[in-house]
């Protein structure tokens, strides 16, 4: 076999150490890590010996020649030789054939059982990839005999044990945790080579240690703050979710007003509870990018170690919205040169993705769930990670309808089978277990008697507007009367738009802006003049879109909020009179603009239209929570009855079943692409540097690297509507870096961002 130097090997020079990757080091150092990974969910040998034969296929003679001449001409260019052939067969061999999906796919992703029995009949004598299987197999078993194994490894004893009904979802979402530990053992042993240096893996940390941390820093913050009235209540949630935290493993909910210190509470249960069981991590999982970058500074003032210590963070946020494996989101818009460049990108971007190898993270709902129902490496390499973790689910109403059913079995299934326990934190807990996924399933309560709660916390009253000459000027006229007074609109243009009206009608004090247009860097900064303006009682008006409602930490004497659903309505209310300093009740103004818009999905309508019936003028107030239990109901209606009438989700669980792992993926998307391009803006100067050498290293195919790049370019990224981002990279205003992100080379607006009425100051911008 003509080899380089006559060994085999996995990957070429490394720019750093100038030595190749040899193949058995690759497969066996894999092999470690996956059954480091696995162990946690009783799935260790399984996972070991997945990885140990995913790349048994670069055994090929064809293979190591393309690899030397790859490396001839400098690195440039790829392979190009299958290779995933050989591991698969052995894995069926020796395991499963849902197992052998895993090495099949993790390059290009889980395929369905269908199109891998093909391949596997490729294999067969006489196939097209007989000979090459057989080749590899025979040179790589000479380096790594033990890829041949005396019997087939037993799956495990849960998995036989379920019922008929639920084995196949239960093998669906095995399968998915078995190709989460190959796909991250595979990139953090290539990227260790590559970076010429140890694997990074994470030492587990002593939970208990941070509970302290946690504990003396809290005591610090709160000797530090003025006191407020409702102080007293915040506290005796903060007792309860501590007390409830030695209880066993499972599904909790923290029901709290908002403003009832609910971020405090679910971070001092979660720590607890992890230390109390042998959690191995704490992941909370929020619905906006706002709130993301709140709680997580939140977490980092309480947990991180002191700046000069030397000890790594505690607390990793991640919400980057950058899919490093788009298909089809923006690429339309692209040359053909353009896409064929953004693939061959592809492999080294897929490093940079996050795997949550930290003790605190902070993400978002859409990373979260997208990771766990997709079948794409990037995105599954850190859903091994949820294995023995406690997962905080805040603003949890905020939930998709049509996805209910994969999101509640899914959830169910880590807690049953993985060592995750969920919290569900909100203020409108929805009735999940009314719907046929949770039937049966015990529910924890952490406060004793939400209703009572929120009769004490009641700092507000609503007023409507509903009549037919309600216009987003005349409310923006309205408030434009009052010197502190937040707005929240229902969209990134009435936002926009609402923002002109209160500037020209705005007679002093600052006018200011926010919504996903903006940067996180930039909004955080508005976010903490907003704070500063209101703390010296000096004249503020903001408008938002919901990004503000859950998690942002303002309090405003008025709050105007265009019509949503009931639970939307009260988190704009407790932005309004939030710590109940207020002589008397603060003012909530509900209006329905004639010229507003709202979301466009048809269960955010249907959310609407039921709210309509209980909610509104002579109607119950938006925080009456009697009335909120019958509004659920009533929006649920149509999913009783069990699967069979669950719409999408019931869809999205035939196909789990099937393991039809792509189908899944596309079908499962919980946020429009209409509304998910991320866009990166060189908002100063003082940033360009920064961000042109993270965009250069993103974008050289040939120079792997790790995670932290992407972290680091979050704050100076904003987000654009699909329709948008594509007319701005038909104008040049924007160029591809890598995946769905886009580089934006157009004018920003100083105060509302990416402004959808003026993307740039000529005419090109045509959509």
């Amino acid at each position: 076999m003509a080899t380089l130097g006559g060994a085999l090997y996995a990957h070429s020079l490394s720019g750093v150490s100038g030595v190749r990757h040899t193949l058995q080091d690759h497969l066996r150092g894999s092999a470690v890590l996956a059954r480091r990974f696995g162990e946690i969910f009783g799935a260790g040998e399984l996972a070991e010996y997945l990885a140990l034969v995913h790349d048994v296929g670069k055994g090929a003679c064809a293979w190591q020649q393309k690899l030397t001449a790859v490396e001839a001409r400098g690195g440039k260019g790829r392979v190009g030789i299958p290779h995933k052939h050989a591991g698969t067969v052995l894995a069926e061999r020796y395991t499963q054939l849902a197992c052998a999906a895993v090495v099949f796919g993790h390059h290009g992703g889980l395929p369905d059982l269908e199109c891998l029995r093909d391949e596997l009949h490729k294999t067969r004598l006489g196939g097209s990839e007989a000979a090459r299987v057989e080749e590899a197999i025979q040179a790589v078993e000479r380096i790594v005999p033990e890829i041949h194994r005396p019997s087939k490894i037993h799956l495990p004893s849960w998995l036989l044990d379920l019922p008929k009904p639920d084995q196949r979802l239960g093998f669906d979402l095995l399968v998915r945790m078995l190709f989460s530990c190959v796909v991250d053992a595979d990139y953090l042993d290539t990227s260790a080579h590559f970076e010429g240096a140890s694997v990074r893996v994470r030492e587990p940390t002593v939970m208990a240690a941070l509970v302290e941390r946690f504990e003396a820093r809290r005591s610090q913050y709160l000797a530090g703050r003025d006191p407020s009235p409702i102080d007293a209540v915040r506290q005796s949630v903060y007792k309860q979710a501590c007390a409830a935290a030695v209880e066993e493993p499972g599904v909790y909910v923290l029901q709290v007003p908002t403003g009832g210190a609910k971020t405090m509470a679910a971070g001092g249960f979660a720590l607890r509870h992890a230390a109390e069981h042998g959690k191995r991590r704490v992941i909370v999982a929020v619905p906006f990018i706002s709130i993301t970058e709140q709680n997580a500074a939140v977490y980092r003032d309480l947990l991180d170690p002191e700046v000069g210590s030397g000890e790594p963070a505690v607390v990793l946020e991640h919400h980057s919205a950058v899919d490093l494996e788009p298909e089809g989101a923006v690429l339309g818009s692209l040359t053909e040169e353009q896409r064929a460049d953004l693939r061959q990108r592809a492999r080294t971007a897929k490093l940079a993705a996050e795997n949550w190898d930290a003790p605190f993270v902070v993400t978002t709902t859409v990373r979260l769930f997208e990771s766990l129902f997709s079948h794409r490496p990037s995105q599954m390499r850190r859903l091994h990670n949820l294995a023995g973790s406690v997962v905080v689910l805040d603003e949890v109403q905020a939930l998709p309808d049509r996805l209910l059913a994969p999101i509640l079995s899914g959830l169910r299934g880590l807690v049953d089978h993985f060592g995750v326990t969920v919290l569900l934190a909100s203020a409108t807990q929805p009735s999940f277990w009314e719907l046929s996924a949770w039937k049966g399933l015990e529910r924890r309560a952490i406060v004793d008697s939400p209703a009572a709660l929120f009769d004490r916390l009641r700092r507000v009253k609503y007023e409507w507007r509903t009549s037919s000459d309600v216009t987003l000027e005349s409310i923006a006229r309205e408030a434009a009367t009052y010197p502190q007074v937040l707005t929240v609109v229902g969209t990134t243009r009435d936002a926009a738009r609402f923002h002109r009206h209160l500037e020209a009608e705005s007679a002093e004090g600052q006018v200011l802006h926010l919504s996903t247009r903006m940067t996180g860097a930039h909004r955080r900064e508005v976010i903490a003049e907003i704070r500063e303006l209101l703390r010296k009682s000096d004249p503020v008006q903001v408008v938002s879109t919901s990004l503000i409602e859950a998690g942002v930490d303002v309090d405003f004497p008025r709050v105007y909020r265009a019509w949503a659903p009931p639970e939307s309505l009260q988190q704009a209310a407790g932005r309004c009179n939030r710590d109940g300093r207020l002589s008397g009740l603060g003012i909530v103004v509900v209006f329905e603009p004639a010229d507003g818009g709202r979301p466009r999905s048809a269960e955010y309508k249907a959310a609407v239209q039921a709210g309509e019936q209980f909610f509104g003028p002579d109607l119950a107030q938006p925080d009456d929570l009697g009335v909120l239990h019958r509004y659920y109901q009533r929006r649920y209606a149509y999913q009783q009855g069990g699967d069979a009438d669950l719409g999408l989700g019931s869809e999205i669980q035939d196909l789990r079943r099937a393991l039809d792992f792509p189908k899944v993926d596309r079908a499962f998307e919980m946020i429009d692409n209409e509304y998910s391009v991320p866009v990166v803006v060189i908002r100063g100067e003082s940033d360009r540097e920064q961000i042109e050498a993270a965009v250069a290293q993103l974008t050289d195919p040939f120079r792997p690297c790790g995670p932290e790049v992407l972290r680091g370019l979050q704050q100076h990224t904003a987000s654009l509507p699909k329709q948008e981002a594509e007319a701005a990279l038909r104008s040049g205003l924007a160029v591809p870096v890598t995946g769905d992100l886009l580089l934006w080379l157009g004018a920003y607006h100083d105060r509302r961002g990416l402004d959808p009425d003026e993307p740039e100051s000529g005419d090109a911008y045509v959509l």
